[in-house]
């Protein structure tokens, strides 16, 4: 459930377009986050000419659903979502009550499950994880324009 959400109105140097929710952390929740992301990425390009192309909505929907998916199964309670435009890429956050920091487990065909952090590093541009005082910051960047060559599109529903 969304408990939160704002985003300005402008994008500056000094101050990139923004929107942060927080959640229950309840399995519902991903696909509200996903939703989000995909309403703020539409606006992106809409209202603020970005070009931003499907693949690039495409991943930033797995991403936050990868991140939140693993914030509700290891961080019981609340979490914050906040998507950030920064130049030419989205920076997703996902801050949570875990202590523990995620580890990727070695690559493994047969193996049900625990892929998350292998995906989202793989379509991710940068990927890290910081401790804070209460849990931790998880954060991967995905490009705007999606893969070289590929032209900016309306995002798919």
């Amino acid at each position: 459930m969304d408990e939160a959400v704002h985003s300005n109105d402008r994008q500056t140097d000094d101050e990139p377009i923004t929107v942060s929710a927080a959640y229950a952390g309840n399995p519902d929740d991903i696909a509200q986050a996903r939703d989000l992301a995909r309403a703020f990425l539409t606006r992106a390009r809409t209202e603020y000419g970005l070009p931003v192309c499907g693949t690039a909505v495409d991943t930033v929907r797995l991403v936050v659903s990868e991140l939140l998916t693993n914030a509700c199964k290891h961080a019981p309670g609340p979490c914050l979502l906040d998507l950030e435009l920064r130049g030419d890429r989205v920076e997703i956050t996902v801050r949570d009550r875990a202590l523990g920091l995620p580890v990727a487990h070695p690559a493994d065909p047969y193996r049900v499950g625990r892929h998350g952090l292998e995906i989202v590093t793989a379509v991710a541009q940068s990927f890290t994880v910081h401790r804070e005082p209460v849990g931790k910051r998880t954060t991967a960047a995905v490009a705007l324009t999606g893969l070289p060559g590929e032209r900016a599109a309306a995002p798919r529903p």
